[in-house]
């Protein structure tokens, strides 16, 4: 066990009852003070701990924001279920639940449609980041240089005649989806499917995860699919509620924030 990581985590559970001085937290740990010191600086670098005043130490910002991430993480599946569960029961059609981390887009969740055609998809399987709704609405949600960075670094395999095969192509849609708040897969991955995808977002306003509805094209045309985005959009709203988003008084449903 490294000793001075179970000496920053004993502080850290010591700072999580309230805001201690230094002879205290050097007390809990049975250390002297100036290692006690070097601790708080480190933790304090890198915003786990900050000065509550001149003698007094107290959690940072940090801890608060990895905490929300956890929660959200763990939680967001079982959050949106219901929402999600009545969505593909009143349309009948595949719903997905896509999150993204470290690059990726993977589908954390689906509901298969009740029709016989049925989709190939499968939980923990990525979905491609330029063609798929669901990974639009994600990489959109990022900021602008993440963004670019992404765009620069796909290889725009073209899977049909509607796939978008270059970077500028690329970051002209995903500003679309900032603008509408919503995100289209016109046949775009599969040349029989196309979907629509919205995000769900957190405490804060920060996208956790994307929804999707995915038709095949011999049941709904395109004016068709388009007929469901309104239930959609309420569907993502009334899941990010549960995952502790505030909607903002006044915003126009399906819109997002230009901030980034």
């Amino acid at each position: 066990m490294s000793q001075s990581l179970d000496r920053a985590l004993t502080m850290l559970t010591e700072l999580a009852g309230g805001p201690r001085t230094l002879d205290q937290l050097a007390g809990t740990l049975g250390v002297h003070k100036s290692t006690a010191l070097r601790l708080l600086r480190t933790l304090e670098s890198h915003r786990f701990v900050q000065r509550d005043d001149v003698r007094h130490y107290r959690l940072g910002t940090a801890m608060f924001d990895l905490a929300n991430q956890a929660l959200e993480e763990r939680d967001v599946r079982r959050l949106v279920e219901p929402h999600l569960r009545a969505l593909n029961a009143r349309t009948g059609h595949t719903v997905h639940l896509a999150s993204y981390e470290d690059g990726e887009v993977v589908y954390i969740d689906k509901y298969d449609s009740r029709h016989p055609v049925r989709m190939y998809s499968r939980i923990g399987r990525r979905a491609a980041l330029h063609c798929t709704a669901v990974a639009k609405v994600l990489v959109a949600a990022l900021p602008a240089a993440e963004r670019r960075a992404i765009a620069a670094s796909i290889d725009y395999p073209r899977l049909t005649a509607n796939t978008i095969t270059d970077s500028q192509g690329y970051l002209d849609e995903l500003e679309r989806v900032r603008e509408q708040g919503y995100a289209v897969d016109n046949a775009e991955h599969e040349d029989f499917i196309h979907c629509l995808g919205a995000p769900i977002r957190g405490a804060g306003g920060r996208v956790v995860a994307a929804v999707s509805l995915s038709v095949p094209q011999m049941l709904l045309d395109f004016d068709g699919l388009m007929e469901l985005l309104p239930d959609l959009v309420r569907t993502a709203e009334a899941a990010s509620v549960e995952c502790g988003w505030t909607p903002t008084p006044g915003r126009v449903p399906g819109t997002t924030r230009k901030d980034d």
